[in-house]
């Protein structure tokens, strides 16, 4: 439906964004989740138009609307590339930038390369919020051309595409949380929101405990990005905590069925850092791991190298 009412209307988009306040989501990992929780947030002020399974692109975005015409809120995942050419058109208040890291590189740009592309898009739209991870230098450094930027401490344990700052090329030095350029000025900025394992500190210091049907500490990190967001709209965390507790799984990611009496976790990986993130939600229970290497997903497998399976170690 995106498609074909693009194809009739080009500024679509635009036509249907108009009237409303928008956030958009976008980084490698973490996207549809972060929506999700973001729209549940969010929702305490009244109906959300949200892309749920990960449509993330003009078509998607427009058939998002369509669905939703009175929602005058709308929260959507934006695929990292698409990002520059949705953020105009959707008059985006606010953008959560969550990370970068290498991914379907056959047909996406590398790391850097995104990293400049949306600085150099957010320095032409000034007047747009940002949220972004401060513990990402890549994502630092696009968002430091922002005008207005609120930060967010969410973690970073995959660095093998953040050793170089993107600024100057001289070495990132990491210490602990800490990191910073060797030769330049570029640093990790302080956080005003920060998640810990089981709780997200607010920037007035209050402390709130995440209680998540989703596995994993790396949704403790989105859930306080959904937090930030909804807080742009006003919407207070002691409403929004409740409503991400209400979110059970994600576009089929996460999802628990039963299969000759046994009940399964689904758990999607499509990268070097989520398949990090995935091997610690995974229990101490024999594993199946299912490679994908077809059209929609790209046809290249070599991120796979860098994945360090040893996790598995013992396991069937």
């Amino acid at each position: 439906g995106g498609r074909i009412g693009l194809l009739v209307d080009p500024r679509l988009l635009a036509r249907l964004s108009a009237g409303r306040r928008v956030a958009l989501i976008s980084g490698t990992n973490g996207k549809t989740t972060t929506t999700r929780l973001t729209a549940a947030a969010v929702g305490v002020l009244g109906p959300v138009a949200t892309n749920p399974f990960g449509a993330n692109m003009p078509t998607g975005h427009v058939s998002a609307l369509v669905r939703e015409p009175r929602a005058r809120l709308a929260v959507l995942e934006v695929d990292e590339h698409w990002l520059p050419k949705v953020i105009g058109p959707t008059g985006a208040e606010v953008v959560a930038l969550l990370n970068l890291s290498r991914d379907q590189l056959d047909r996406a740009k590398e790391v850097a390369m995104v990293a400049q592309v949306w600085r150099d898009t957010l320095a032409r739209h000034a007047d747009v919020e940002v949220v972004a991870n401060a513990d990402d230098p890549m994502v630092v450094w696009a968002a430091t051309a922002a005008g207005k930027v609120t930060w967010f401490s969410a973690g970073q344990r995959w660095r093998d595409d953040s050793w170089v700052c993107p600024q100057c090329g001289s070495a990132i030095v990491r210490d602990r949380n800490d990191w910073w350029c060797s030769g330049g000025d570029l640093r990790r900025p302080a956080p005003q929101w920060t998640a810990f394992p089981r709780e997200v500190v607010a920037p007035d210091g209050a402390r709130y405990e995440i209680k998540l049907a989703l596995p994993g500490r790396v949704n403790v990190g989105n859930a306080a990005t959904a937090l930030a967001v909804a807080a742009h709209f006003g919407v207070h965390p002691d409403q929004a905590v409740p409503r991400l507790a209400e979110v059970t799984s994600v576009a089929g990611r996460y999802a628990q069925v039963e299969r000759d009496g046994r009940v399964i976790r689904l758990l999607l990986a499509k990268n070097p850092a989520s398949w990090l993130e995935a091997f610690d939600m995974a229990e101490q229970v024999p594993t199946v791991l299912a490679v994908n290497a077809r059209g929609p997903d790209g046809l290249d497998t070599s991120w796979l190298f860098d994945v360090d399976f040893s996790p598995l170690l013992g396991r069937q």
